[in-house]
């Protein structure tokens, strides 16, 4: 059930805490830590970054260390306890981490087919008769698979868009809910171990493009609105000197028309990456107001007027800084 499955991400996460070193007082560093969500199994995840990290190493002039994990909640507290330095976050993990880890965005990803964005889906076997009206029965006869409770795509998405506006809670509508990974998720749907999950667009084409034939196992049965691409964070602490090295890195790999730098755009299209553009944490207010959302919808459940006038508050509030952010960065309005 999910809350055995958040109960064990939970205790992974202090287990993190509590047996690694200590960190050392800041001072000079010779390696940066960079740190990298496993949306799949850390074996393919390290050969797909390995080259990315020895370019980086390579430019910076510092070793890099990669820190993975599949569980969002060892990400934040290692950056919180200065075990990592940067590194690569879904937007709700890296709210997280700025809000919780010291934290800040200084960079986010771009995709490299032009558009920019992805988005949550709900998918099915390819030949199951399944349609979001019968997900949303509620009558607990499926197993519905779900993401970790830090992931955007594969939780928040799903819960402010599909679940809170019908006032429903996965946990009451299904027979079980497993917590997962997007690849994981993907493969149990492929070979019918679930009736139905939450996966993206992403995760779906990486999967087709590496020849993974568990893409064309699958349907999708609903699509969120677009969501922005992944944000890289690093401690607002690290050395100034370093976090220029680090933001030079980013924001010049894969550009130019030289062979180094078409190596470079084909190390990140194995990642559905097309580079990395300039952000700051502005880049989370989409999040931030889906979060918001997510606690309107929850408040109007209560009929409690008290709480529903402070979710309406909260909401207009980060709507009002979106639209500021907006007139001055360009960013994004999410779609209603």
């Amino acid at each position: 059930m999910i809350r055995r499955s958040l109960f064990i991400a939970a205790a992974a996460a202090l287990a993190l805490s509590a047996c690694s070193p200590k960190p050392a007082a800041e001072g000079p560093k010779d390696t940066i830590v960079f740190s990298i969500l496993s949306t799949e199994s850390a074996q393919n995840m390290e050969s797909y970054w390995k080259p990315i990290l020895a370019d980086m190493e390579k430019q910076t002039g510092m070793k890099v260390k990669p820190f993975f994990s599949s569980n969002y909640s060892s990400l934040i507290v290692a950056m919180g306890a200065d075990q990592t330095d940067v590194g690569w976050f879904s937007n709700q993990s890296g709210l997280e981490a700025v809000r919780r880890s010291g934290g800040e965005v200084f960079a986010r990803t771009f995709d490299p087919s032009g558009t920019d964005g992805y988005k949550s889906v709900i998918i099915v076997p390819a030949d199951s008769k399944l349609t979001l009206a019968d997900l949303l029965k509620c009558d607990k006869t499926l197993d519905f698979g779900i993401g970790d409770k830090k992931s955007t795509s594969g939780t928040l998405a799903p819960m402010t868009y599909v679940f809170i506006p019908a006032g429903k809670k996965p946990d009451t509508c299904f027979k079980t809910v497993l917590s997962a990974s997007h690849d994981a998720n993907l493969f149990a749907i492929a070979n019918h171990k679930l009736d139905a999950a939450t996966n993206n667009t992403t995760a779906l084409r990486l999967n087709d493009n590496r020849g993974g034939a568990q893409s064309s196992k699958i349907k999708v049965i609903w699509e969120s609105p677009t969501l922005p691409e992944d944000p890289i964070v690093w401690r607002k602490k690290l050395d100034p000197v370093i976090k220029e090295k680090v933001r030079q890195f980013f924001l010049t790999y894969g550009q130019g028309d030289t062979p180094e730098a078409a190596q470079q755009r084909a190390n990140l299209a194995k990642l559905s990456m097309g580079g990395f553009l300039a952000a700051d944490d502005t880049h989370l207010l989409v999040v931030r107001e889906m979060e918001a959302l997510e606690q309107f919808g929850l408040a109007k459940e209560t009929g409690d007027a008290a709480k529903i006038a402070a979710a309406q508050k909260t909401l207009d509030a980060v709507k009002a800084e979106r639209v500021a952010a907006e007139g001055k960065a360009g960013v994004a309005a999410p779609a209603n």
